[in-house]
């Protein structure tokens, strides 16, 4: 079985080392290792994904993890696509692949780059929305409670009423048809969204709309 670990640890040479160790001793191998954030003063965020050994419980792993000092595990869940990510850059390139459908292709990308459980994109519709894009598992209508906020130039998150209030939501403005569109992603129950996922989101929402109009 696979797992994503997100684990903060200490922000110096041989945490990342330790965190491995630990991780080996317990019968986890490591398949990926991603940086989600650094930089924030004496700690740092990473993203572990892991293949257990048969037998082995995720919480012997998590428990090896929080015996080391100043490494804390931020969130466990079971991830089956291993360690076959779409990173940033993989994206890009897809999308130039056929420029005029950049946008959607960035969509139907978002829950490998971004570990989230869906994605769509929106545009606004009088009141509300219509959705012009989707990835499968996202839900058939837009989520209650969604609006545009005021000065909406950036990536925002969102929080919703029931029966949408485990789900970690936000979104991004996408600078084309006036600027009345917006790509939102979404994980239930967690982990949360940080500020560095949103600014890669702005990022890639950006590039989408230069690729498209190339």
């Amino acid at each position: 079985m696979s797992y994503l670990l997100r684990v903060e640890l200490p922000d110096v040479p041989g945490s990342l080392g330790r965190v491995a160790t630990a991780i080996g001793h317990a019968g986890g191998n490591i398949e990926a290792i991603e940086i989600v954030e650094h930089g924030l003063g004496d700690s740092a965020v990473d993203d572990v994904f892991v293949r257990a050994e048969q037998g082995v419980m995720p919480d012997a792993i998590v428990s090896a993890l929080h015996g080391l000092d100043g490494v804390q595990v931020l969130w466990i869940s079971r991830y089956a696509a291993g360690a076959n990510l779409t990173l940033d850059l993989e994206a890009v390139e897809e999308m130039t692949r056929n420029p005029a459908n950049a946008t959607n292709q960035m969509v139907d990308l978002i829950p490998e780059t971004f570990r989230v459980d869906w994605a769509m994109r929106l545009r606004r519709d009088g009141e509300g929305f219509a959705i012009v894009h989707r990835t499968p598992a996202a839900p058939e209508a837009v989520p209650q409670g969604l609006c545009w906020p005021t000065n909406f130039t950036a990536g925002t998150r969102f929080e919703l009423p029931d029966p949408w209030t485990d789900v970690i939501l936000a979104a991004c403005p996408i600078e084309r048809d006036n600027g009345n569109e917006m790509v939102v992603i979404a994980r239930r129950g967690g982990p949360e969204i940080l500020d560095s996922e949103l600014a890669r989101l702005v990022h890639l929402c950006g590039l989408s709309t230069s690729i498209s109009k190339s």
